[in-house]
């Protein structure tokens, strides 16, 4: 009687790379379906099917991760921007509240406003980073660059100029995801998403006016 040898299916051992995406991938649905609470190391290995000891591998704490979630979400958000004013550089229309729209979906329907906030708060600058500068800057000269165009002929705007307008509509998007309906529901408003998107449409406006006009602060 002969035994018969069974072959054994090839295992599929993940990239160190692939392993930690598909860690942030299950992190970040956490944060979307039930808040940064939920992130937790364990259950994050549940979801992915990988021991606890192999997150602590690539992310080294609970916190690490929350960090790299967010490193993430940066990265994307700002790589998608730049290439939306690039677009709009060579001639593409530009929706300047679509683009808002996109800003505030990272910050506050997919959770990182209130991961970000965490992490200020417990000491740690999650944009001190040499990508989230570089993506920062790349946002700025883009932007610059479009203005002048736009202005071509006329009185040629401050660069300095151009990055305060982004700084303010970042803060203002962050602050809106973080605290958006108790100040609306203060200053008189519904505290509702339709607010929020008025808000934002109109504020998208504000700011096209300025940077298309010549009237700037000194």
């Amino acid at each position: 009687m002969t035994k018969r040898k069974t072959a054994e299916m090839p295992r599929h051992r993940r990239s160190a790379d692939e392993a930690r995406q598909r860690i942030l991938d299950a992190a970040e649905r956490r944060l979307r379906e039930t808040g940064p609470g939920s992130i937790r190391l364990q259950e994050v290995a549940s979801d992915v099917g990988i021991s606890h000891p192999a997150v602590l591998h690539h992310f080294g704490s609970r916190e690490g991760l929350v960090r790299a979630v967010v490193e993430r979400a940066l990265e994307r958000l700002q790589a998608d921007l730049v290439a939306d004013l690039a677009a709009a550089a060579e001639g593409r229309p530009l929706d300047g509240a679509a683009l808002f729209e996109r800003v505030f979906e990272t910050f506050e329907e997919r959770g990182h406003g209130r991961l970000v906030a965490w992490l200020l708060l417990s000491g740690y600058d999650p944009f001190d980073s040499d990508l989230a500068r570089e993506g920062w800057a790349k946002i700025a000269e883009t932007t610059h660059a479009l203005r002048v165009r736009r202005r071509a002929g006329g009185e040629k705007p401050s660069y300095k100029d151009t990055r305060f307008t982004i700084v303010l509509s970042a803060l203002a998007l962050f602050g809106e995801a973080i605290a958006g309906d108790s100040t609306f529901g203060m200053a008189g408003f519904e505290a509702n998403a339709r607010t929020g998107r008025t808000f934002r449409k109109w504020f998208a406006t504000l700011l096209a006016r300025h940077l298309d006009g010549e009237d700037e602060p000194r």
